[in-house]
């Protein structure tokens, strides 16, 4: 993943709206790590905006080269505060080692963690912010830390505007202006199971990803992702992604080791040269003969990444045949030929047969059918709410690539969930949210009152401190998953292209004589 503004920058805002398209269809849009936008931290984005460009060169940048007789480097009047032009960004970097330098792991119950640690979120102003405060920015976009949080945060010399430390929420944003974030940043764990190599050549590196770990950084996750473990661990860098994979799917995974290579299969995804086969396990007896699935699917919400079948949708078809059946649910090989968003679970989920454990398409927020022939008995609205009440009751926001500052009012009317969810169902909910409260510790604290060190000796301590006084998250003691939880059952078993095939073996899950729980 290129790095976009400096050798240390974050992460959640410009990858969020690539990971929201992350499709186990294959993805055939994306050859060679996307850059990061870097957005300010834990703020989520507001709902319907995308992603802006950071500003680069432009008027403000080379009016300063300019020669005689063209427009001279505009000052401020007297007292006017004056904004640095922006600083050109450098192509091609990529994550190194001051990167994977930044915390460790360890491994404990059958996860990978990250320790937590200091990050930079970085961001150049955008063009609504321009003429407004920060307090406004802070109070009408970014709402997931209380503005004392923001104020404790300018006494602890963590907001910086221009490398300067801010001494004014009051400050009035200029077109330009360069913010800098500190936070204190902790990582979802994900499965314990190793990253292994299936072949590697001066081309490519190809390896059999496990379930749960990200592809590369993305929302809340940056060392606990595909890219940094091998950066890491195998000294392998500089990786360009050449296909997609969801979070949750495994299977076989392709990087390039060259811009170059990247490009040229690239061409042969654009040609439609390349295979893809994935296996998966669904719920009952699927039919014995092949099934061809031409259902368009539209995007319900990139923020969420939840897709439905709908005739408005982008054309979409999927190859099916049932290779076993233990009596309760089948396994499924599938041939996606095109690559769609959730292609193959949404497709699955219109026949009638999701996959056993979908989080998202196998859930009872889709209503009693739980989406079967498209029926769904709700609005998207609807929906929407529904599935993030669930898995925030379920303390289980990252199958959503959420976390609870990035849900708006519109998704957090959990006190009214919609009629289709059953009794049993809320009942459900309602217990795991009691359990989700009982488990966060008490510790009321005033950030006013929070006793904080120098800027300097924070900055000298920042590597070293596990805890922070200004970090929410610290305050928590969230439940573990268990590491069966972080699997779905979907794997990319083949992918074939000219000149090279690439398989990867079978999960326990897909063997003829496993049985359900």
């Amino acid at each position: 993943m290129a790095e976009a503004l400096s050798t240390q920058v974050g992460t959640t805002g410009g990858l969020k709206a690539l990971h929201q398209q992350n499709g186990d269809g294959g993805g055939d849009a994306m050859v060679g790590p996307p850059p990061e936008l870097p957005e300010l931290p834990e703020f989520p984005k507001p709902a319907g905006q995308e992603v802006e460009p950071v500003p680069v060169g432009g008027e403000h940048a080379s009016t300063a080269a300019q020669g005689p007789g063209k427009r001279k480097k505009r000052r401020g009047a007297t007292g006017e505060r004056v904004v640095p032009p922006p600083k050109k960004r450098r192509t091609g970097v990529s994550f190194g080692d001051e990167h994977f330098a930044e915390t460790s792991y360890y491994f404990e119950g059958g996860l990978r963690k990250v320790r937590p640690y200091y990050f930079d979120f970085r961001t150049y102003c955008k063009g609504r912010w321009v003429g407004h405060s920060l307090l406004h920015v802070f109070s009408t976009e970014f709402r997931a830390q209380p503005l004392a949080y923001y104020e404790a945060a300018i006494r602890a010399g963590r907001l910086h505007l221009n490398e300067e430390p801010v001494q004014d929420l009051n400050i009035v944003l200029k077109d330009n202006d360069f913010l800098r974030n500190t936070v204190h940043r902790h990582e979802p764990p994900v499965t314990a199971e190793p990253i292994r190599l299936l072949a590697e050549n001066e081309d490519v590196v190809v390896v059999d990803k496990p379930s749960s770990i990200p592809v590369h950084p993305c929302g809340r996750f940056r060392h606990n992702t595909v890219i940094f473990i091998l950066g890491k661990e195998h000294q392998l860098k500089e990786l360009h992604p050449l296909h997609r994979l969801d979070r949750l799917t495994s299977g076989v995974l392709m990087f390039a080791k060259t811009a170059a290579v990247s490009e040229r299969i690239h061409e042969q995804v654009r040609d439609r040269q390349l295979e893809k086969e994935y296996v998966c396990r669904v719920e009952g007896e699927f039919p014995t003969e092949e099934v061809t699935c031409k259902e368009p699917i539209l995007v319900v919400s990139y923020k969420v990444g939840v897709c439905r079948v709908d005739p408005q949708g982008k054309p979409c078809e999927t190859v099916f045949q049932r290779l076993s059946y233990n009596g309760h649910s089948s396994v499924v090989q599938c041939r996606p030929l095109t690559g769609r968003t959730h292609q193959i679970r949404v497709h699955l989920q219109f026949l009638g047969h999701p996959i056993l454990n979908d989080p998202i398409y196998n859930s009872a927020a889709w209503g009693p059918s739980r989406g079967r022939g498209g029926h769904i008995p709700k609005t998207d609205e609807e929906l929407l709410r529904d599935l993030v009440a669930e898995h925030q009751a379920k303390q289980s926001l990252d199958v959503l690539d959420l976390c609870e500052g990035d849900l708006s009012p519109g998704l957090t009317d959990s006190a009214a969930p919609s009629s289709e969810l059953g009794k049993d169902n809320l009942e459900e909910l309602a217990a795991a949210a009691q359990k989700m409260e009982e488990v966060v510790e008490a510790v009321p604290q005033d950030l006013d009152t929070i006793a904080l060190a120098p800027e300097k000796a924070i900055e000298t301590d920042i590597m070293n401190q596990e805890t922070d006084p200004l970090c929410a998250e610290c305050r928590l003691v969230r439940q573990d998953p268990l590491p069966q939880d972080l699997v779905m059952f979907l794997h990319a078993l083949r992918y074939k292209g000219p000149g090279f095939e690439y398989f990867s073996p079978l999960p326990a899950w897909a063997q003829d004589d496993w049985q359900d729980d």
